[in-house]
């Protein structure tokens, strides 16, 4: 008996891990579990050389495509390149610079690859930056509406052609759940007069889904569509500005206990990986995905005259900069 009430702690440390793991496992997410070959699709991606879109470009390459991992620190770049060709044995991938806060890098990235392709069949708009200290990029633009919205607006709408060529072709954003922590701040849209790091995040991620939400009612009828998605909440160098996680003291506590919640970035590419291949979607456009599944945005990113708006606005703030860069 007394040997029975001594094993009792022990079963119930294995139910408890046995339930953690179960758990965890659950917030893994949905899959996206088909056998779509992507062979003879070339794709760009932005921010390919670490976390969601390291995996996005992984998974691809493992399906065939031809890869353009699109990425600002070319040695990093280079590094995650042979390790994907190592890994899926496919030598069609490719690194090409590309700094998202710099409107003349853009312009170059786009310029150089239609030198190379004269096709591209998926665009994934990966790269991001989340709750950074208030920076501008290289052309003035507050950095996480410039980069997660402004960038890949301007680099969207460089590749179009190619896109509307290459249809059926696809363009696929990535928002966030973020996005419902609102306000939009259309009134503050550069965050001139006020910044608050995370509220400036969840603004960048509003304009993601407004942006894939006008640019599919201007793509109807050419068969390129665009939608939107949240990855889940994944373990990633997104969150390289967290005070917390950051934290000498408390960073190592925040690890252990953001395991059981957090998605690996394997799992946080699979929504992604949906969007870009699953045959059912040929014809969907304009809508908000997670977990491979469609989903309900908050009612302002669904708004159709700030979609409006927004492209608007981006339009006019990239062309007066053009303008005085003389870029065309």
């Amino acid at each position: 008996m007394a040997l029975f009430m001594e094993q009792i702690p022990y079963a119930w440390l294995l139910l408890g891990a046995g339930a953690l793991w179960l758990f965890r496992s659950y917030m893994q997410g949905g899959k996206y579990r088909k056998n779509t070959t992507a062979l003879g699709k070339v794709v760009v991606i932005t921010g390919a050389n670490t976390g969601i879109g390291k995996e996005t470009a992984r998974e691809l390459a493992k399906r065939g495509a031809t890869i353009y991992m699109a990425c600002r620190d070319m040695k990093k770049c280079e590094k995650a390149r042979q390790e994907l060709i190592k890994d899926t044995c496919n030598k069609n991938i490719h690194g090409i610079k590309l700094d998202l806060a710099s409107l003349t890098s853009i312009k170059e990235f786009a310029d150089h690859f239609k030198e190379i392709e004269t096709r591209l069949d998926i665009l994934i708009n990966n790269a991001g930056i989340m709750a950074c200290p208030r920076m501008v990029t290289e052309d003035g633009f507050e950095m996480q509406i410039g980069v997660n919205h402004l960038g890949h607006f301007y680099l969207t709408n460089l590749l179009l052609d190619l896109l509307k060529n290459s249809a059926p072709s696809r363009i696929v954003v990535l928002s966030s759940l973020a996005h419902a922590m609102g306000p939009f701040k259309n009134n503050d849209f550069l965050s001139e007069h006020s910044y608050k790091p995370s509220k400036v995040y969840t603004h960048s991620k509003i304009a993601n889904i407004l942006f894939a939400h006008e640019l599919a009612k201007r793509l109807q009828g050419t068969k390129v569509t665009v939608n939107s998605l949240h990855p889940g909440v994944v373990e990633s160098e997104l969150m390289r500005y967290n005070s917390i996680i950051n934290n000498r003291f408390l960073g190592p506590i925040a690890n252990v206990l953001k395991w059981p919640f957090f998605k690996t970035t394997a799992n946080g590419a699979q929504t992604t990986i949906f969007a870009a291949l699953d045959p059912d979607l040929e014809l969907v456009s304009g809508v908000y995905f997670s977990d491979c599944q469609p989903k309900k945005t908050t009612s302002v990113a669904r708004d159709d005259d700030l979609a409006k708006w927004l492209w608007d606005e981006s339009d006019r703030l990239i062309n007066l900069k053009l303008a005085q860069l003389d870029l065309k």
